[in-house]
C-alpha cells in the first residue's frame, strides 16, 4: 500500500501542478519513498483576470520527492522541481511538509482517518520575473492542511483536503480546496480528483498599465485530472497522469500529462 500510493505527492509547488500538496495516506515508521516525475503542459489559451486571450505556451517538468516515516503517524516530505518554459528554465521552489495523523477509527466496512499538515516553500534560484513564461512568482509560502480520509476494505477511498496559504511580501494568500476519490489494490492504483485554488486579491494581467507586477498576480484554477499506477516489483513502480485546467483567473488553461518512477525502502 505505501508503495502504490506514495507516488501522489510528486508534482511540482507551481500553482497549476497542485492536486493537494500531501496526500492523507502514511508511509510508516522509518519507511523512505522517492521519486521522480516529469511532465508536459499544452496551455492553449490564458485568462487575463477571467478574460479568454489567444495566448498559448509549453511547460515541461521534472520533479525530484522523498518523504519520510518519522513514526507510524508523522511524515516528513521535500520536494524539488525544474521548470521549463521557452527560454526560462530553472530550479524553482523547494518544499517542506509536516503531516500528521491526527485521529484514526475502524468501522464495520473501512477506516475513518484525520490529519493536519504544516508546511514552508520557497524559491532557490533567482529565475526572472516579469512575464507570461515565469516559471514562478518567487513566493515565499506557509501552508496548513486538514484532511478528511475514508478508505473501505475493498480498496475504495475519498479524501477532502483545504487550508490555508499565507504568501509573504506582494503575493496574494490563497484558500486550496482538492477532493479525491479512487482506489488502491494489491498491484494497481487508479483516482481522479477535482483541484481548485481560490486567491484572496491581487491584480488582474493588463488591468493596470504596465509594467505590471506579476508577483501581485491573483491566480485562480478549477483543475480535473486522473492517475494510474502500477506496482513493478516489491519495491518500484510507475505512474501515468493526466490534467484539464478549464477555468480560472490569470491562469494558463489546456491539458497536462505526467509520468514518474516510485521507489520505496
Amino acid at each position: 500500500m505505501r508503495l502504490i500510493l506514495s507516488f501522489l505527492l510528486i508534482l511540482p509547488i507551481y500553482e497549476v501542478f497542485s492536486q493537494g500538496k500531501i496526500d492523507a495516506f502514511y508511509r510508516g515508521k522509518d519507511n523512505v519513498t522517492i521519486t521522480v516525475g516529469a511532465g508536459f503542459e499544452n496551455n492553449i489559451d490564458y485568462l487575463a483576470g477571467t478574460n479568454e486571450t489567444e495566448i498559448s505556451r509549453e511547460l515541461y517538468y521534472i520533479n525530484l520527492f522523498a518523504a519520510y516515516g518519522i513514526t507510524e503517524n508523522l511524515d516528513i516530505q521535500i520536494s524539488l522541481p525544474y521548470i521549463e518554459i521557452d527560454k526560462n528554465k530553472n530550479l524553482q521552489d523547494a518544499t517542506l511538509f509536516l503531516k500528521y495523523r491526527l485521529f484514526q477509527k475502524q468501522t464495520s466496512s473501512g477506516i475513518f482517518e484525520l490529519g493536519v499538515a504544516a508546511g514552508f516553500s520557497t524559491n532557490i534560484s533567482d529565475y526572472t520575473i516579469g512575464g507570461l513564461n515565469d516559471i514562478g512568482q518567487q513566493a515565499t509560502i506557509i501552508d496548513s492542511r486538514a484532511m478528511a480520509h475514508y478508505q473501505w476494505r475493498s480498496g475504495w477511498f475519498t479524501t477532502l483536503q483545504s487550508g490555508f496559504s499565507f504568501k509573504l511580501e506582494e503575493v496574494p494568500n490563497s484558500l486550496p480546496i482538492t477532493f479525491k476519490a479512487g482506489q488502491a489494490l494489491e498491484k494497481w492504483y487508479y483516482d481522479v480528483y477535482y483541484d481548485y485554488q481560490h486567491s484572496f486579491g491581487g491584480i488582474d494581467y493588463l488591468e493596470t498599465p504596465p509594467p505590471q507586477n506579476f508577483r501581485r498576480f491573483g491566480v485562480n484554477y478549477h483543475k480535473l485530472g486522473g492517475t494510474v499506477y502500477r506496482s513493478l516489483t516489491k519495491n518500484f513502480g510507475m505512474y501515468v497522469s493526466g490534467s484539464y485546467v478549464f477555468d480560472g483567473r490569470n491562469i494558463f488553461q489546456g491539458p497536462g500529462y505526467g509520468l514518474g518512477l516510485v521507489a520505496n525502502f
